[in-house]
């Protein structure tokens, strides 16, 4: 029982660190952000922030991976077929987690050759491969039909960047149904 409480804990304060975190990003740029800020934003004291993280770049690299996790958790449920609703629904989901997770949007609007974007585009060249590995393409060959997914996640980051950088003004109901016109138009001919 005492374990469970002290998971519960951990939990909670972590989760209380990576919201004063993203708060803080709508603030301030990621370079300017000082433990001092986190700690005051999240309402903790010095040491259960280092029980959590050594230093902020440590604190930058979690987010990064359960960013990155996220991303592949929904990617993962994606299971598309020639159904509108199905898509703009996972479509309308992905865009939600981008407007709510300031880390992203933040990445999202001013791209650097960071090492987020080095885990992402390994991750993405795994995802790549195991979706081809697990569909046998009637058209295509397993190599076409890899640079089409690859091409359908490329335009996906551009349309979610130029949503990002205009601070989210057009309704995610309406960048949901681009991206579904995209993919329902593109990619899924191209898979049948």
């Amino acid at each position: 029982m005492n374990h469970e409480i002290q998971d519960e804990r951990y939990h909670v304060a972590d989760e209380a660190i990576y919201d004063a975190f993203f708060l803080l990003l709508k603030e301030k740029e990621l370079d300017k952000i000082t433990v001092s800020d986190v700690i005051k934003k999240a309402g903790i004291v010095r040491s259960t922030f280092y029980n959590h993280y050594e230093n902020i770049p440590d604190l930058v690299t979690a987010i990064e991976d359960k960013t990155i996790h996220d991303i592949f958790s929904l990617m993962e449920t994606f299971h598309p077929k020639n159904d509108r609703d199905m898509c703009k629904k996972y479509f309308l989901t992905i865009c939600e987690y981008t407007r709510t997770n300031p880390f992203l949007a933040n990445l999202l609007r001013n791209p650097r050759g960071d090492a987020f974007f080095e885990k992402a585009i390994t991750m993405l060249h795994r995802y790549v491969t195991k979706a081809t590995q697990r569909t046998t393409p009637v058209r295509h060959s397993r190599e076409e039909y890899s640079y089409m997914i690859a091409s359908t996640i490329g335009s996906t980051i551009g349309v979610l960047h130029k949503w990002s950088r205009e601070d989210f003004r057009v309704p995610a109901e309406t960048i949901a149904d681009i991206l579904t016109q995209s993919f329902i138009s593109g990619m899924l001919p191209f898979m049948l």
